[in-house]
């Protein structure tokens, strides 16, 4: 039983660090630890760590040694080759390999990044190392510049030729031009008709653009302004050695300007150009020649330049313009952005379902909470959903709406004013493009006069006139929640800026409850080291009585088992079992005898304390006979004030993401944030809410 894969390329600048990126997210949602390992690496400059292992290792906190992570570097390799040593490369190679195998469920595997030179000795050796390491590949090439026929041809002689040494399981054809993806995918699946995997991915052009930083590398350029704009991307570069009026015309979105470092009126303009409205935006200047401006530009230049990096090189306009056409873009640890749209165009276009099938040949019992994020995710982007965020102006709110759209999980709505969300947007440099969400202000809604009559009709039996309905609908919350009433969007995030009745008070006088459901609960997804549990409810409910407790026990324990957790649940208490006496406990105690009642079949214990719920060993201690204690996965608290102070405290004091709180027992989904959420809150907050609207 195989427990890794080897990612090879036949051909230089593949893109297969998008690949190893868009596998390894994939891997950590369906495998509980996951390694990564590279045979061959390039050789270091100025012993700085290898960009593809720095990035992984960075990006999904894996916890290796770095010097685990590799075998040799290449000059190693043809020293050994050189010396007649091929035997002792892949014997360390599989004793490297091995050791990884011992501490990790499943291991990525990384092949070299193919040079222009031995290009025949790197395909060799890669076959090699598969096979002697015992793993199925996946062949990585791509289609920049190329016609269908050339793709095709080099595929099936990769093909034909890794086949005699390992198993093929995929194929992937990266940077293909968009027009050829299809007929390219029908051409291969007719040449190649083993049960092999065939995956095409487009050209992405922010993929394929460098970043100002990496040519700050190649040029060993000193960054004069705009260190924190590094990662701006280059899509275009132009020379500025003609007079500024003709220059002008010839600057192109995102573009990098090669001026010589006394050209200030070159400078100059190509930074007034930037915050002109009639001119495309620049990524940054390079100043050629090793000349800086002088005192009095350097000061007028320093409050131009707020989001352009220049930087200055001590090469030659010529050179530097040569060198920069010849640049390849390569992603780096600390590119986020670039990071997240590499692994969100992989899992557009790649078949990760039928991948993973093949990759993953074992069963894991822990559900780590890089599974369950994953899964979220995944099943997030199978039935896109439309939220709508009524706090448009706050900055978490638009940044996390920024990842979201980079995601492409959900479609999204920002409530307020269309000029001040742009104007807010560009001036906390967020990457978010309006074009790409809808932005509507209540009152100017072509909605607003149907949403207000439509809340008149809903509300007149408590007093409500016309005029009162027109102020509701002029109110965010209610605005948003009306569009979920109407249809207009699936569900509503709330809560960053406004309190738990503000986002809540709307949806309970109009949305209401589901059928059957008589309390408005929630709980909090507790992402631990190495388990999801539910806890329920340290949001909503001071103080509920044993009725509702246990209906808020039977909703998280149906939520639970909707989002991929078995429910288990323990009906906490400050004792386990019969022991206890007293009105609290007797409560807990009640409930739980309810829940048996109405749901026979789901697994419960109660009242039970939280030690003895969650550790096997206290667990059969107290209850032994429990099929609960040790094991629970749904935790449910006596009332709110130990609910909330609890999952807080387990939050702060293990480092556990806490995702919600998830709202449970409306007709259609609204969920409150905290005041104190973070982006990554809001974000996956978004996401339950679009899973829990396709569950409507």
């Amino acid at each position: 039983m195989s427990k890794g894969i080897y990612v090879a390329t036949i051909e230089p600048n593949s893109g297969k660090s998008v690949i190893v990126l868009g596998l390894m997210r994939m891997l950590l949602g369906k495998t509980a630890k996951v390694g990564y390992f590279r045979p061959i690496i390039d050789n270091p400059k100025s012993g700085e760590p290898d960009i593809h292992i720095n990035t992984v290792l960075s990006y999904f906190e894996i916890d290796i040694n770095y010097k685990n992570t590799f075998a040799f570097t290449r000059n190693e390799v043809l020293e050994l080759y050189n010396q007649g040593k091929a035997g002792d490369v892949i014997d360390q190679i599989i004793t490297k390999y091995k050791y990884l195998e011992e501490r990790f469920d499943y291991i990525l595997v990384e092949g070299t990044d193919f040079s222009s030179e031995n290009s025949t000795l790197e395909l060799d050796i890669n076959m090699l190392i598969s096979k002697n390491l015992s793993l199925p590949v996946i062949i990585v090439t791509q289609g920049e510049r190329k016609h269908i026929k050339e793709i095709i041809d080099n595929v099936q002689l990769a093909y034909s030729t890794f086949k005699q040494e390992a198993d093929v399981l995929s194929i992937i054809a990266n940077k293909v031009e968009a027009n050829d993806a299809e007929p390219l995918k029908e051409l291969l699946q007719s040449r190649i008709t083993e049960n092999t995997d065939i995956t095409i991915i487009p050209k992405i052009p922010s993929l394929a653009s460098p970043t100002v930083k990496e040519i700050v590398k190649l040029l060993d350029g000193n960054v004069i302004f705009g260190k924190e704009h590094l990662n701006n991307l280059i899509e275009n570069y132009s020379v500025g050695a003609m007079q500024l009026r003709n220059y002008l015309t010839h600057l192109k979105d995102n573009s990098l300007v090669i001026t010589p470092g006394d050209r200030a009126d070159i400078i100059l303009g190509a930074l007034q150009a930037n915050i002109s409205k009639n001119y495309p935006k620049i990524s940054g200047i390079v100043l050629t020649g090793g000349l800086i401006p002088e005192e009095p530009i350097l000061k007028l230049i320093e409050g131009l330049s707020s989001v352009v990096p220049i930087i200055s090189v001590k090469e030659g306009t010529y050179s530097v313009t040569n060198r920069i056409g010849k640049t390849k873009s390569r992603i780096y640890a600390e590119n986020t952005e670039k990071i997240t749209s590499a692994i969100s165009t992989f899992e557009q276009y790649a078949s990760t379902d039928i991948l993973a099938d093949k990759l993953i040949t074992f069963e894991s019992e822990i559900f780590t909470p890089r599974m369950f994020q994953y899964n979220l995710l995944q099943r997030a982007l199978k039935n896109k959903k439309h939220i709508v965020l009524p706090e448009g102006y706050d900055e978490r709110v638009l940044r996390a709406t920024a990842k979201l759209i980079n995601a492409q999980v959900v479609d999204i709505t920002l409530i307020g004013d269309k000029d001040k969300i742009k104007e807010r947007i560009e001036k906390l440099d967020i990457p978010l493009n309006v074009k790409d969400i809808n932005i509507v202000s209540p009152i100017h809604s072509s909605y607003y006069d149907d949403y207000v009559n439509t809340f008149y009709e809903l509300r007149k039996h408590k007093n409500v006139n016309l005029e009162m309905a027109r102020d509701a609908m002029a109110d965010v919350s209610y605005f948003g929640t009306m569009m979920i009433y109407k249809g207009h969007a699936d569900g509503m995030v709330s809560g960053a800026v406004h309190t738990t009745q503000h986002t809540l008070r709307p949806a309970l006088q109009f949305i209401k409850t589901k059928p059957g459901v008589n309390i408005v609960s929630s709980i909090f997804f507790m992402c631990l080291e190495d388990r999801v549990s539910v806890f329920g409810d340290c949001a909503i409910n001071p103080n509920p009585n044993a009725t509702q407790l246990a209906e808020i026990a039977m909703s998280s324990a149906e939520s639970a088992k909707n989002f991929g957790i078995e429910p288990k649940v323990a009906m906490l208490s400050y004792s386990s079992g019969a022991s206890g006496k007293g009105a609290d406990v007797d409560k807990v105690r009640e409930a739980t005898e309810i829940v048996k009642q109405q749901n026979p079949e789901l697994k419960i214990e109660g009242p039970i304390q939280y030690d003895a719920a969650v550790d096997m060993r206290i667990g059969k201690s107290k209850l032994p006979d429990s099929e609960v204690a040790g094991q629970a996965s749904v935790l449910i608290f006596p009332d709110l004030n130990t609910g909330n102070n609890t999952y807080k405290a387990v939050q702060r004091e293990t480092g556990a993401l806490a995702i919600g709180p998830m709202l449970q027992g409306l007709n259609k989904p609204v969920n409150d944030l905290s005041r104190g959420c973070t982006v990554e809150d809001i974000y996956s907050t978004v996401i339950i809410t679009a899973i829990q609207a396709q569950e409507q």
